[in-house]
């Protein structure tokens, strides 16, 4: 369900699934946030690109994480990016965003995701994914959008293979991640396959059980 869906507004936008809702970071999110970052440290940057050595560190920098979450308010002003925390029962359990969108003759964009440990193996974030691949389809409007993992991180595969989102081969060196540039698998999804698999993802991941009464 998708309560609003400003694509060039800094208007918070808040989107739902069955158990999680989505939302833009703001500077009174540090506190929670940046704990859930500390603690998970070791667990997610490693697969993350490093952070500039001159370049203030948002998990313990409260006036970093505030310019953070107002350059990501100015993203989503410009429709550039769309980036959402992750919350399951009112509390920040990670994030799911929407980044590199591309208008013109490509329509596309990438998501990328991270999760708590301590919430990890519950489908989550699959579940965060489907919104937003509702919300980019049928609120952006865009043709298609691409998820890249590196090969060796076996539980950011499992979401996409359990979603059936479609593998299109290795990236060799693709991006910068923990200092090393990482061949990256590309999976993509269209806005064809989308509505192909549309009453099944909204079913499996989004409706209600009242919904659908």
């Amino acid at each position: 369900m998708v309560l609003r869906h400003p694509s060039r507004t800094a208007t918070p936008v808040r989107l739902y699934g069955r158990r999680v809702m989505l939302r833009p970071l703001a500077a009174n999110d540090f506190r929670s946030w940046s704990e859930v970052r500390q603690r998970n440290a070791e667990w997610l940057t490693v697969w993350e690109p490093s952070r500039p050595l001159h370049q203030p560190d948002p998990t313990v920098d409260r006036s970093a994480f505030t310019a953070r979450c107002h350059q990501r308010d100015r993203d989503r002003t410009t429709g550039t990016a769309f980036q959402f925390g992750l919350f399951v029962d009112q509390h920040i359990a990670g994030e799911v965003n929407l980044n590199n969108v591309i208008r013109g003759a490509m329509q596309s964009g990438t998501i990328g995701y991270w999760i708590d440990q301590r919430h990890a193996g519950n489908a989550y974030v699959a579940e965060g994914v489907v919104v937003v691949l509702q919300f980019a389809f049928e609120q952006l409007m865009l043709h298609r959008l691409e998820i890249c993992i590196v090969p060796r991180n076996t539980r950011s595969r499992r979401i996409v293979e359990k979603l059936g989102i479609r593998d299109e081969g290795v990236a060799q060196r693709y991006l910068e991640i923990n200092g090393v540039w990482e061949d990256h698998i590309r999976y993509g999804i269209t806005v064809e396959e989308w509505h192909e698999r549309r009453d099944e993802f909204m079913a499996a991941w989004i409706e209600r059980p009242h919904d659908l009464v």
